[in-house]
This record gives structure tokens, C-alpha cells and sequence, in this order.
């Protein structure tokens, strides 16, 4: 008989309904480029809701990102990105997240959910690590939260392929998807 996992413990754990801080997160992409390097890139502009009940596996996540805020520190490339070669955002402006549930991996945690991109919805887990909760210097409470994934951008119907002359193509299909959250306990 398998026994349940031990709960793992999280410091200064809070039940609430908090809002990423703009000023101090990141949702953030890294691609293959030209397969020898790799791209970067962020989005600006987002709305995080984290809603933490009092059974960790309880709690959810929502996110909507604005596919025009993308910055990859290219004007040309962004505007490229854009483009219906790409994202195609005057058809998908935004992308969203919904989470279907959370688990325990080892000493850690997954969300389990939906991420729709490009008018394709499909199931993305997130592999999370806490990294506390805490009092902030203006009487409010903070939380922080790593994520990370990986997507085929094909699955999502982004499949354009440029070859490259010597083989392979310009950018990869895998995108690394990374977000760091701090949350701001709403009143």
C-alpha cells in the first residue's frame, strides 16, 4: 500500500486573492535562433490572479497576457512576431491561462491547466516552486512564485518554418516559458 505524500511545508502560507505586481514580475520566452543560439523575450503587459484557499490543492490561477506588450529588445523582430506569421494579434490579441488543478511532485508543486494561444486551447503544465509569503514595507503581504513550462508553438498552429541553407530552421518549435510572479495580497 503506497502512502499519500508528506505535505510540504510553505512558510508565511496565506489564504487570499492576490494580484501580480507589475514593478516586480516577469513573464518571460526563450526560443531557439538560427540553432546555434537562443532568442529572449518578455510581455509587458499581463493581469496574474492568484487565489490561495486553505487546502493548498485547492487554489487556482488565471492569467491574460497581451500579446502586443512582446519585447525582445528588436523593434523589427517584435513588429515580425506580431505579424500573422506568428502571433497574428489583430485576430488573437491574448493569451490565457486557467488552471484545472494542483499537485505535489517530490518538494514541489505542479498547476495543471489550459493555455489558449492562437485560438488553440491545449493542457500546459507548470512546474512551481514557492518561494514564500511575507509582510511588505507598506503594511500589505507579498508572495513570490516561480513557474516554468515548455510548448510546441505548433501545437498551438504557429508553424511557420523558415529553412536554413545548411539545415534545420531559423526558429525552433520548443519554447521555454518562464514567469516571476510577486503578488500583492488584494484587500
Amino acid at each position: 500500500m503506497k502512502s499519500a505524500p508528506a505535505a510540504v511545508e510553505i512558510p508565511g502560507y496565506l489564504v487570499g486573492t492576490w494580484k501580480a505586481d507589475p514593478v516586480h514580475s516577469e513573464i518571460a520566452f526563450c526560443v531557439r535562433h538560427l540553432m546555434i543560439s537562443k532568442a529572449r523575450g518578455r510581455f509587458s503587459g499581463y493581469d496574474v490572479t492568484i487565489v490561495t484557499s486553505e487546502d493548498v490543492l485547492g487554489s487556482s490561477v488565471t492569467a491574460t497576457i497581451d500579446l502586443a506588450s512582446i519585447d525582445t529588445g528588436n523593434e523589427m523582430r517584435d513588429n515580425h512576431l506580431r505579424s500573422a506569421d506568428y502571433l497574428e494579434i489583430d485576430k488573437y490579441p491574448k493569451m490565457s491561462y486557467r488552471s484545472t488543478g494542483i499537485r505535489q511532485t517530490g518538494d514541489g508543486w505542479a498547476i495543471d491547466g489550459e493555455l489558449t494561444l492562437h485560438g488553440v486551447t491545449r493542457q500546459v503544465p507548470l512546474a512551481v516552486e514557492v518561494s514564500g509569503f511575507g509582510p511588505d514595507q507598506w503594511g500589505g503581504q507579498r508572495a513570490g512564485f516561480s513557474a516554468t513550462t515548455e510548448i510546441n508553438r505548433g501545437d498551438f498552429g504557429i508553424d511557420i518554418t523558415t529553412p536554413m541553407e545548411a539545415g534545420g530552421v531559423v526558429v525552433g518549435d520548443k519554447v521555454s516559458i518562464s514567469l516571476e510572479i510577486q503578488a500583492v495580497l488584494q484587500k
